[in-house]
């Protein structure tokens, strides 16, 4: 059968992240990639200058739209920024029985605000609980556990522990914003704990780093992969788009990874596609296993 992902979450106009770095995940991973947009942004390299959400009848329409007749294997979340809109997803995925990838997509790269305060308490109250794996950053992971930005390791496994207990089956604790020569993302189920490191890329072109790596995981389910797994592959091929993403030259601000690394671009191999491309994980870094 044909591995089906569908995205919940906002356009970027820019194509850097929101559903268009969702969908060039998706197809990068050998996925076809479905969506429901949540909300429409006049975004670039430089930033958010304008945000119009879409309405709920539409939301729900589409998610009926996609589920009713697509054998869809995966759902991720990404922004939502409205607790109207987050009430309508919470709806669907239950009247579907579906769990999802959520990112809790709150402040873009740019530092514009994305999701609107009182839509925090919703989210916390609604998704949280239908979360499969839920892929905040540092500065994300506080706000949702009412606690300072986690500066040690330490404080990184209470937060985590925190959002479990908001009813997320496990969590991913994105280590982008922390200091050091790698770049720790640290797995947490309740059971099983890994510290999934690779070296720190230099490089303005990160946009959308947050978008592909939960549509990645996304994409891994969809292909039947546990979540664990899944989780370990799209960390490898997140690193291996922001490696490449300087071979890119995309607006005058904070460009996009690339996505399509693998097959344009100066370390391209264009004679034959991936078959495996998921499961790439060679030099992961993987520093330690629990459970």
């Amino acid at each position: 059968m044909t591995a089906i992902a569908v995205t919940i979450a906002g356009s970027d106009s820019g194509g850097g992240a929101g559903i268009q770095a969702d969908l060039k995940t998706f197809s990068a991973l050998g996925v076809y990639g479905a969506s429901v947009i949540t909300a429409v942004t006049a975004q670039n390299t430089r930033g958010v200058s304008a945000v119009e959400d879409i309405s709920r009848t539409v939301v729900t329409a589409q998610i009926d739209a996609v589920f009713s007749d697509l054998a869809v294997g995966a759902v991720k979340i990404g922004m939502v920024s409205r607790r109207e809109t987050i009430g309508v997803i919470a709806a669907g995925l239950k009247r579907y029985g579906r769990q999802a990838v959520i990112d809790p997509v709150m402040v873009a790269t740019s530092g514009d605000h994305l999701m609107q305060p009182d839509a925090i308490a919703t989210l916390k109250e609604e998704l949280l609980p239908l979360a499969l794996i839920l892929t905040p950053n540092l500065p994300e992971a506080a706000l949702l556990t009412g606690r300072a930005i986690a500066e040690t390791e330490t404080e990184i496994a209470r937060q985590a522990e925190m959002l479990l207990k908001l009813g997320a089956r496990s969590v991913l604790m994105k280590g982008g914003h922390a200091k050091g020569e790698d770049a720790t993302d640290i797995f947490h189920s309740g059971e099983t704990v890994l510290h999934l490191s690779r070296p720190r890329i230099k490089t303005r072109n990160d946009h959308g780093t947050g978008c592909t790596l939960s549509a990645a995981i996304a994409a891994g389910l969809a292909q039947g992969k546990p979540i664990a797994d899944a989780v370990v592959a799209a960390k490898a091929y997140l690193h291996a788009a922001l490696v490449a993403a300087d071979e890119l030259a995309v607006g005058h601000g904070r460009g996009p990874v690339h996505h399509f690394h693998h097959w344009w671009g100066g370390n391209a191999s264009r004679s034959t596609a991936p078959s495996n491309v998921v499961e790439a994980t060679e030099g992961l870094g993987l520093l330690s296993r629990s459970g």
